[in-house]
C-alpha cells in the first residue's frame, strides 16, 4: 500500500500537470471506485470544474477547484494516478478518466479496486471519507514524547500504535519498521513499557524518517509515467523492511521477520532486543 512518502510523490508529480486545467469530461469505467456521491452525481459535479491545486492528508489526496468543492482520493493498496496524453497506452484496470484540455487525461487505475474517490460539494461536511479520524501529520509539532506517552497505558505493541492512523497519519508497515529500527525498539514492545527516552526517540525519528523518504522518493514526471505510477519507491534506502534474512546494516546480525497485529515486521534481534518479563 502506498504510504505517506509515496502518496506525497503522487501529489508532487500530479499537481503541476493538472493545476489550471479544466475537466472537460468524466468517464467512469467502474463505478465501484466512486464512494460518494452516486456515479451520476459525481460526473455531473466534476465536469467543467478547474483544478487549482492538490493537497495531502495522511494517505489521502485532496484536489481543489476554482468553482469550489473538493475531490478526495485514497489509493489504498494498488491505486495508480497518471496524467497522460489521450493516445497513451491505457493501463490495465483503468477505472476513471478525466479528460483535460490539450489532449491530456488524468487516469485512475487499480488492480485490486480498493481505492476510492469522494466528491464533497462546497460547504458539505465530510462525514464520509474518514479523514476526521486522522491523527496529526508526522511533522506536526504535536508529535512529542508527551503526546506519545498517552499511549503507554495500552498493552498493544508499539508497531500497532505506529500503524494507527488516529495516532499519527500516514505511517504504514514499511516506515513503521524503519522508525522502530532507527529507535532500536522491538516491534512487539507494549506501549505501556516504553521509556521516556524511547518516547523521545520516537518523537524525533517519526518526522525525520518520513521526511527522508519523501525526499528520496522524488522522481521526474517522465520516469513516473514510464513506471505506470508504480514501482517508484526508492527501496535501496530501506534499511530493514524487505530485508528479512539479510545482515543488519548496523551490527551484522540476521534480520528477522515476525507478525505483529497481522502485519509482517522486520527487525534486528540484537539492535532491537525483545522485552522479557
Amino acid at each position: 500500500m502506498p504510504e505517506l512518502p509515496e502518496v506525497e510523490t503522487v501529489r508532487r508529480v500530479t499537481e503541476p500537470q493538472i493545476t489550471g486545467r479544466r475537466i472537460e469530461a468524466v468517464r467512469i469505467v467502474n463505478a465501484g471506485v466512486i464512494a460518494h456521491p452516486s456515479a451520476e452525481e459525481f460526473c455531473a459535479a466534476l465536469a467543467g470544474r478547474t483544478f487549482t491545486g492538490m493537497g495531502r492528508r495522511g494517505k489521502f489526496l485532496l484536489f481543489s477547484f476554482a468553482e469550489g468543492g473538493r475531490l478526495v482520493l485514497h489509493l489504498r493498496m494498488t491505486g495508480q494516478l497518471l496524467v497522460t496524453p489521450a493516445d497513451y497506452p491505457m493501463e490495465k484496470h483503468t477505472h476513471l478518466i478525466l479528460e483535460l484540455p490539450d489532449g491530456k487525461e488524468m487516469r485512475y487505475a487499480d488492480v485490486r479496486r480498493f481505492g476510492r474517490f469522494w466528491y464533497l460539494a462546497e460547504g458539505e461536511e465530510d462525514c464520509v471519507t474518514g479523514m476526521d479520524k486522522l491523527g496529526p501529520e508526522p511533522d506536526d509539532p504535536r508529535i512529542t514524547a508527551a503526546y506519545l506517552a498517552e499511549q503507554r497505558n495500552r498493552r498493544r505493541p508499539v508497531k500497532e500504535m505506529l500503524l494507527d492512523q488516529s495516532v499519527v497519519a500516514g505511517i504504514g508497515n514499511i516506515y513503521a519498521d524503519e522508525i522502530l529500527f532507527a529507535c532500536r525498539i522491538h516491534p512487539e514492545t507494549p506501549c505501556c513499557e516504553l521509556t521516556e527516552k524511547e518516547l523521545q526517540q520516537l518523537a524525533e525519528q517519526i518526522p525525520q524518517i518520513i521526511a527522508f523518504y519523501v525526499e528520496k522518493n522524488q522522481i521526474p514526471q517522465e520516469d513516473y509515467l514510464k513506471t505506470g505510477g508504480k514501482d517508484y519507491r526508492n527501496t535501496p534506502f530501506l534499511r530493514v523492511y524487505g530485508h528479512a534474512g539479510e545482515p543488519c546494516p548496523v551490527c551484522g546480525a540476521t534480520l528477522e521477520k515476525i507478525a505483529v497485529g497481522g502485519r509482517g515486521s522486520v527487525f534486528c534481534p540484537v539492535c532491537q532486543k525483545e522485552r522479557r518479563g
